[in-house]
């Protein structure tokens, strides 16, 4: 009976951070969307599917985040609670075309 009153307990936090999901797509080395708006002083999940035959480095020096994408594969990167703002990103191996915001408000 605890154990159940304890998961009991936490279902309304697992159900709220299921809301705070955003998903990237990488193709054709670009991202997409390459805007993207989400509440400012919360933590969310980023799901990033590089769909692209080749690796991409998702990279933001204001988001204090790095990660390798390996090609057609998936990988999370959590990021928040942040100031309303706007946070650049970049595919670090096609800068010129893998450009990316994030807009917290």
């Amino acid at each position: 009976m605890r154990y159940l009153l304890l998961t009991l307990t936490f279902i309304p936090f697992l159900t709220f951070a299921a809301d705070l999901e955003y998903k990237i797509t990488i193709r054709d080395h670009r991202f997409e969307p390459a805007e993207l708006r989400i509440p400012a002083g919360k933590k969310i999940k980023l799901i990033i599917d590089n769909q692209d035959g080749s690796a991409e480095e998702f990279e933001s020096h204001e988001l204090n985040r790095e990660k390798v994408i390996p090609p057609k594969s998936k990988a999370t990167v959590y990021i928040g609670p942040l100031s309303p703002g706007r946070y650049p990103f970049v595919g670090e191996f096609h800068e010129k075309t893998a450009n990316g915001m994030i807009i917290a408000e």
